[in-house]
Parts: structure tokens; sequence; C-alpha cells
């Protein structure tokens, strides 16, 4: 079993805009090179919004340099961005947004869910592209939940929806840069099951919900975030109850990271660069 480095207690949340209450499980600027190719995730909800006419989200804003995966769980969350393309996605639904040499984009609750309200909750993480990447094309693909495919888990332990890269015979929809596996695991309780991923991968599980028992040693609740050594086989994991999970694994960027707002480069000098770029109106418009 894979030796663990380090659990980590998430941050107070604080509001990203006015639709998304987050709490950051993931940060490159706190966890380092044990998390690459990952730079960020936030955590949103689970919150309940009341009816509202008014937009709720973020406007437009720039990024560059990296791509985001929008995971939403409850609610919907409607994307536009400078490359004309955008569209709404509900619950198992999933945004991959590549920034690469720069984009504008704004996400907001759609216009059906504001105007009905309910429960909303969502994670956004962050991938780092490596340096020969960060000047390809922004795009952007729509995962749809049917799309994703499912694997139930030995024993009646669970189900594990791929996302991004493989488990078992199933492999997930989107197209990446750099080899990783993005899994949203769902786990029952008192059924144990091992999960494999590649060696020299980093590893890196979120508990979003309930809590588990790793490896048959240490307990793990919510909102906590647990690293994972590079080599040493796979991870054994035991629902203490219900337990909802997103399971991260990825080939490490040997590169440096200099992360600022919304870019992430290799050096002081490209984040200037960026900026610059962004001014100048590089990035298109919406």
């Amino acid at each position: 079993m894979r030796q663990i480095l380090g659990i980590h207690n998430a941050p107070q949340a604080h509001w990203v805009g006015d639709g998304f209450p987050v709490r950051t499980l993931l940060s490159h600027h706190e966890h380092g090179q044990q998390v690459s190719p990952f730079i960020m995730l936030d955590h949103a909800g689970p919150y309940h919004f009341e009816p509202t006419t008014q937009r709720r989200g973020v406007g437009t804003h720039p990024h560059k340099g990296f791509e985001t995966v929008t995971i939403v769980y409850e609610g919907e969350v409607e994307h536009r961005d400078s490359t004309g393309t955008g569209g709404v996605i509900g619950p198992g639904d999933v945004q991959w947004m590549t920034a690469a040499s720069g984009i504008l984009h704004q996400e907001y609750h759609s216009p059906a869910f504001a105007r009905e309200g309910g429960d909303f909750e969502m994670v956004q993480l962050w991938v780092n592209l490596p340096a020969k990447d960060k000047s390809a094309s922004p795009g952007y693909q729509t995962l749809m939940n049917a799309q994703i495919p499912q694997r139930v888990l030995p024993d009646g332990a669970g189900t594990l929806r791929v996302i991004a890269g493989e488990s078992g015979t199933a492999q997930g929809p989107a197209k990446t840069f750099t080899p990783i596996n993005i899994w949203d695991v769902r786990l029952h309780g008192q059924k144990p099951v091992t999960l494999d991923v590649p060696e020299g991968h980093t590893l890196t599980i979120l508990v979003l919900a309930g809590s588990v028992k790793l490896n048959g040693q240490e307990s793990v609740g919510q909102s906590r975030t647990v690293l994972l050594a590079r080599q040493g086989g796979g991870v054994m994991l035991e629902a203490e109850g219900e337990a909802k999970l997103l399971v991260l694994s990825g080939e490490p960027i040997d590169e440096p990271v200099v992360a600022h707002g919304p870019f992430v480069m290799n050096t002081h000098e490209e984040i200037r660069q960026a900026m610059l770029d962004f001014q100048r109106g590089a990035f298109g418009s919406m």
C-alpha cells in the first residue's frame, strides 16, 4: 500500500463571486509538487440558494497556462468563453476548459436554477499544462453524465466514474495533455476496496462527504485532503458509512510553477507577459 504523506484540513470557506461558496481542498501553494500536475481544487457547497432573478456567479475573467475542470453534483452551471463555446451542465456533467495560450470566460448559475433555487454543489479543479503546451490554442470539452463510464466496485463497495484516464477496462472521455486520472467515487460502509494507480503518479484523495479509513489505519473525515507517495502500489479505502470522494492521480510535471491569480506559468517574466497580453486584448473578447 502507498504511504500516507499527509492529511490536510481545508481552510475556512470563502465566496468566489456571489454564486460559489468554496473551500480550497488542494493548492500548489500549500502542497507543492506532491500534487503535480494539479494546481488547485475548490469545493463549492453544499449550499441552498433561494430563488432569484439576479445572475449569481463570476463575470468575465481571464485564464492562461492550465485547464479548469468543473464537476457538478447538484444545481446547474452556465459557461461562456471567448472561443464562442459554452453551455449548461447539471448533476453528473463536467466542463473541461483549456485556457492554454489565454481565454476569457464567465461562470454563472443557469437561469433556470437561479429562478427556481435549490441545493448547489460542485468542484472546480485546475490542471497544469507542461511548458510546451502552455501556448496551445484554447479549447472546451462538454462531458455529459451519460458519456462518463461508471464501474461497479468489487463486493458491492460502491461505484467509480472515470472522468479522465482509466480504471479497469473503463476509459474516461476527457482528452488530456498529460496522463492523469480523475475518478468520482461513492463508497458504501464497511466494504473495503483497493484502488490501483500507475507507479510514479502522484495520488491525492479528497473526502467531499462522509469519512473513510485508509490502508486500514487512518480515519479521514469530510473536507480533508490526503496526499500519498508516488510509489507503493494501491490504496485501500473503507467507508465508515456512505462517502463521496474525488481521487486524483497524475504523471508529475517536473517544471517550475509560478502561479499568480488566474495565470499559471513557469517564470515570473511569463506571468508579467500574460498580464500584458490580457491587458492588450490578446485573449479575445466575449
